[in-house]
């Protein structure tokens, strides 16, 4: 009989970390397969348990182990139900993930309350949290589309901003019932559809919304959050794409994301450029395309650099969506250099 310490250090354990015992113990051979078995949600939440787990004991061990092969040697029938299914989903999954899973399996009407809030207009969803506390807005912006999210921080007061996204830096795991207060508030006071959310770790999450947020704001900000978390900023700025990595794709790339955007859109990008740029972005249209392009820069005379920096943005984004297409490559480094 183990002792009540030992019973507690076991009980103590989560979900995903007594998962990640039993795999660690397996050993890689038998581990892999299992582990293969898994989407890649599930395979980030256990080997994230894996990489924190630090020592256990081997009593812990042999406790869990025995537990483990306790409940696979009990007789009797096997009863499945929605609350069964919920139970065993919730010793391996985070809350808002089963909450997701189980809707759907519910029935019509089921949908997570986050893939319905991604129908909502956003300019409707960002006055609705306007008046929110900052760590409220901090929970819907991690959960909802960076697109949506840099719309709703561009319309929220701005001396909340900067309060809002030091709490998305630092946000770890929602406490299961303060996500289900916000959920039952959302689905309380907003009327919303199904379409498919999409989860991502705070830090690609917040690079992808900072991305769609106009640099001299994005500048300003990064800079703000840099006084205490200088480490998640630099890691930010490494998972970001800019107007300046654009113009280091290789030359294909580049030529094919030019070619795709509208006269317009490179007019008034061209307007913010310094010469070298120009010449390179030039350097990639035909010869009648680029006499155009250069007559109505000449033409178009001063603009505003909101302008400016909102056409540089739709480049960027045009050649994420090539890149999400496979017709181009955005990545960074050696490795994804093209060769010919």
């Amino acid at each position: 009989m183990p002792s009540v310490k030992i019973r507690s250090e076991v009980d103590a354990l989560t979900g995903p970390e007594k998962v990640a015992v039993m795999l660690l113990t397996l050993g890689e051979e038998q581990a892999g397969p299992l582990l293969e078995r898994m989407d890649d949600s599930e395979v980030r939440i256990i080997t994230r348990a894996m990489a924190t787990l630090g020592s256990i004991t081997g009593e812990v061990l042999e406790e869990l182990i025995s537990r483990f092969t306790e409940q696979f040697s009990q007789g009797g029938s096997v009863i499945g139900s929605a609350d069964s299914t919920e139970r065993m989903l919730r010793s391996f999954l985070p809350a808002d993930r089963v909450v997701d899973i189980m809707n759907y399996i519910r029935g019509p009407g089921g949908s997570s309350t986050w893939e319905k809030i991604a129908m909502v207009d956003n300019s409707m969803l960002a006055k609705y949290l306007n008046g929110e506390h900052p760590q409220t807005i901090a929970v819907v912006l991690s959960k909802i589309d960076p697109d949506q999210a840099a719309h709703v921080l561009s319309n929220l007061p701005e001396k909340v901003v900067p309060d809002v996204m030091k709490r998305m830096i630092s946000m770890n795991s929602v406490p299961k019932e303060v996500l289900a207060d916000i959920e039952e508030m959302l689905q309380r006071d907003l009327m919303l559809n199904y379409q498919s959310s999409t989860e991502s770790n705070n830090l690609n999450h917040m690079a992808e919304i900072f991305n769609r947020t106009e640099s001299e704001r994005s500048d300003q900000l990064l800079q703000f959050l840099k006084e205490e978390h200088e480490e998640e900023v630099y890691q930010i700025k490494q998972l970001m794409f800019t107007f300046d990595d654009l113009m280091a794709l290789d030359p294909h790339s580049l030529r094919t994301v030019i070619r795709s955007c509208e006269s317009d859109t490179l007019t008034y990008a061209l307007k913010g450029c310094d010469a070298d740029t120009r010449q390179k972005i030039v350097n990639n249209l035909s010869e009648r395309a680029r006499a155009i392009l250069l007559d109505n820069m000449d033409t178009l005379g001063p603009v505003l650099m909101r302008d400016v920096e909102a056409a540089k943005a739709t480049m960027v984004r045009k050649a994420k969506e090539l890149a999400e297409a496979g017709v181009i490559v955005i990545e960074r480094g050696a490795e994804s250099q093209m060769v010919y």
